[in-house]
């Protein structure tokens, strides 16, 4: 079988390709915002009166499940919808559409008094979310170098981060407020971030595999040739362009599109036992999301808030709230190097570790020294290098490896059916947490930590046997590697020809390459 190409990369120019992406990745930030800020308006007084009524202390389990989980519901549906659109419109069009449903779901929330309009205003600000986070993925993806393709892709997180941090830090200064302005001040912010997102894309170019999935090639060349900042008649253009050609015309006749139920129904073609098919591709994305999941990162961003208001001796739980997402940008940026010099399977495989050591440190000590001072500060702590060990490894790593390991003709789609299925185990966890933790239900506490210590365990036999190392591969090469080697020894395979046409000599490390006969390329 052809391989994936390595087009030449000796004069080469990532910095435009980069700064594109970098801006890309700014549509992070209103997810991490979007998902962020939920968690200290429902610990705020006001907001609790405005829902519950003047003598409401608390909001009910049922009413933090709902108004926490509606926007993740949407986001699934939202995410599957894109993944369509995507091909039909384009990716770039797809994330612009985002924004706008954003939006419009943003102005219900601000405009709420109460809770059917806040409800309603999180289900659709969940449909954008859902266009937004499962396009921006596979656009970075497609228009970014493959030597920065993990660092790029990883800023996706980082911006999702600084969206966390924005909307403690803004949560931090309206708590105190007593008028509507407590929570309408966080929830119309958000505007602002859609509208950035939205108005840069207008000036982005669309991804060249897009083109060439539309036989638009003279497009996908122009594009190319903007992205790498080479002219239009470069040998770097011509060679990348034929290999993504001839990559796609390979994939079409192995796996024929058809219409658009047959599109959808490649996704889950071949075995599961056969490491190249369809099916064990999507399922790979799709749990490999579940599994960010169940690191139990969200119950840290959603419910930190309220969680830590239930510890007796914090005095401020806004104030932990925040360190904890400052812990979280502060690490983020460590994965922009390791990712690329460390590879993506050793991260996920000592990162799932060093996540399941805090959490299972954490719930003993909640266990056995519930009120006191000293070992609730020691819990805090061990909370805050449990979200390093996310931030630096699972939180970008997921979205990185999703990005890379499917094929171009069901790429769209196996991307959106991974994000959804984030947004999905987003939504259970979001739904069954509070009557996990809440005095008046489970009343775990910070047992919790049991829970996602023992899943995180999972994570880390899942890492060790599944995930394959895409480090310093094209998409391309991706696709082969991946129908040539298994998880555990993809970190020694190298390209070894092009479905171009041609043997290549490839050191994987350090990304030069070679002809056959020796020339470098």
């Amino acid at each position: 079988m052809p391989g994936g190409a390595a087009p030449p990369t000796a004069a080469l120019d990532v910095t435009r390709a980069y700064l594109m992406c970098v801006f890309a990745a700014f549509g992070g930030i209103f997810f991490g915002y979007d998902s962020g800020y939920i968690s200290g308006v429902m610990g705020m007084e006001f907001f609790i009166h405005v829902i519950e009524g003047p003598d409401a202390t608390v909001l009910p389990a049922w009413k933090k499940s709902l108004i926490t989980s509606i926007l993740s519901a949407g986001t699934f549906f939202g995410a599957l919808i894109a993944g369509d659109l995507a091909d039909w419109l384009g990716r770039r069009i797809t994330v612009i559409l985002g924004c706008g449903v954003f939006i419009i779901g943003v102005v219900l929330q601000t405009a709420s008094a109460g809770l059917g309009l806040i409800v309603a205003g999180r289900l659709i600000a969940g449909f954008g979310v859902g266009f937004v986070s499962a396009i921006i993925i596979l656009y970075m993806s497609e228009i970014a170098p493959r030597k920065v393709r993990g660092a790029i892709v990883s800023g996706y997180q980082f911006c999702i981060c600084i969206g966390l941090l924005l909307a403690s830090a803004v949560d931090y200064g309206t708590q105190e407020r007593t008028d509507s302005g407590s929570y309408r001040i966080p929830i119309g912010l958000q505007m602002a971030w859609a509208l950035i997102l939205a108005g840069g894309l207008f000036f982005l170019p669309e991804s060249p595999r897009f083109f060439v999935r539309k036989g638009q090639l003279e497009k996908a060349a122009a594009t190319l040739a903007r992205l790498r900042d080479q002219p239009l008649d470069s040998d770097y253009v011509r060679d990348e362009l034929a290999e993504i050609v001839a990559n796609h015309e390979y994939e079409a006749t192995v796996v024929p599109q058809g219409n658009y139920f047959q599109a959808w129904a490649n996704c889950f073609r071949g075995s599961l036992w056969d490491s190249s098919s369809y099916l064990r591709r999507t399922v790979l994305g799709t749990s490999m999301q579940m599994m960010q999941q169940w690191t139990g990162c969200n119950f840290v961003f959603y419910f930190g808030t309220t969680f830590f208001q239930q510890l007796g001796t914090i005095q401020n739980a806004f104030l932990i709230s925040l360190i904890t997402t400052l812990v979280n940008v502060c690490s983020t940026p460590i994965s922009f190097y390791t990712m690329e010099r460390l590879g993506r399977r050793p991260l996920l495989i000592w990162g799932a570790l060093g996540m399941l050591t805090c959490e299972f440190i954490v719930a003993i000590i909640g266990t056995c020294r519930p009120d006191d001072d000293a070992a609730v500060k020691s819990m805090i702590a061990f909370i805050c290098i449990y979200i390093f060990f996310f931030a630096t490894t699972w939180g970008p790593g997921a979205w990185v490896v999703i990005g890379e390991i499917f094929p171009l003709p069901m790429r769209a789609k196996g991307v959106a059916l991974s994000t959804a299925s984030n947004w999905l185990w987003n939504c259970i966890i979001a739904v069954i947490t509070p009557y996990m933790v809440d005095e008046d239900k489970g009343n775990l506490g910070a047992k919790v930590f049991y829970i996602w210590g023992g899943l995180c365990s999972c994570c880390f036999v899942y890492a060790f046997l599944l995930i394959p190392e895409t480090k310093g591969l094209t998409l391309e090469q991706v696709d082969q590697m991946l129908s040539e080697t298994t998880p555990r020894t993809s970190a020694k395979w190298v390209p070894h020809s092009t479905y171009a046409g041609g043997e290549l000599k490839v050191k994987r490390d350090t990304g030069h390459i070679e002809k056959a006969d020796g020339e470098s390329v």
